[in-house]
């Protein structure tokens, strides 16, 4: 099992995709769960799959330690997977769906990991959410944070708006200001990222700014965030054929 990540130049961000793999590893032992990244950290994907094949592993699967089926998703990681294959033993690579959204349907896991972190970070009482992404220009991307955003509020009763950190509007501080001009006296924030960075640095600090009572750590390697990974794959051992449980 491969987990693909974005990469950062935070050391941070590497160190907790290489936590959630050791916690995916601990659920399924006796199968080999390697981190790989697309920028910044290294080995890459491509690097990991030639590895696997040079070992004699005649197949894997890679997850995309994704949250939303962006640019990363359509382009990124497919070529990644190709220039494993042109360049190595061949070895069978089967992707599966990103952690976020599939299908537009919104995992109750990973709606429990957000809930989780959310509690954690002790806010107490509040009457306003705002989940706070990294952002993408890619409609259909941001479609499927808005659709986690719904699910959030559904389950906790409270109005709750979508932020991003980049590439789109609005900004936290401003969806948290907008949530206060609309009668909301405490204010949270929901962390849609799975590791820290200067990204989640940044929200912290400006929704922090703008009133927020309490801000979340990103996923990381909470329980839920290692049980979707493994039913990501296990569904795509249902529709493939493939037995990743072997």
């Amino acid at each position: 099992m491969v987990l693909v990540a974005h990469g950062s130049r935070d050391p941070r961000a590497a160190e907790a995709t290489r936590a959630l793999a050791r916690a995916v590893s601990a659920v399924r032992p006796g199968t080999p769960v390697l981190a790989s990244w697309l920028d910044h950290t290294e080995p890459g994907p491509a690097t990991v799959l030639r590895d696997l094949a040079a070992a004699g592993h005649p197949r894997a699967v890679l997850v995309p330690l994704l949250l939303t089926a962006a640019y990363h998703r359509r382009v990124d990681v497919p070529a990644a997977v190709a220039a494993a294959r042109e360049a190595g033993p061949p070895i069978a690579v089967r992707v599966t769906d990103v952690l976020g959204p599939a299908d537009g349907e919104v995992d109750g896991g990973l709606l429990a990991g957000l809930r989780r972190r959310l509690a954690e970070a002790e806010p107490g009482r509040f009457d306003a959410l705002v989940l706070a992404a990294a952002g993408t220009r890619d409609a259909r991307a941001r479609g499927s944070v808005g659709r986690v955003a719904a699910a959030l509020a559904a389950r906790l009763g409270v109005p709750t708006r979508v932020s991003y950190a980049s590439a789109a509007p609005p900004e936290v501080a401003a969806a948290v200001a907008r949530l206060r001009d609309r009668g909301a006296l405490r204010v949270a924030v929901s962390a849609y990222f799975l590791a820290p960075g200067l990204f989640h640095d940044a929200v912290a600090a400006s929704a922090r700014g703008a009133g927020a009572v309490a801000v979340s750590a990103p996923l990381t390697d909470a329980p839920e965030l290692a049980d979707l990974v493994l039913r990501r794959v296990d569904a795509l051992g249902r529709v493939t054929g493939l037995t990743p449980r072997s």
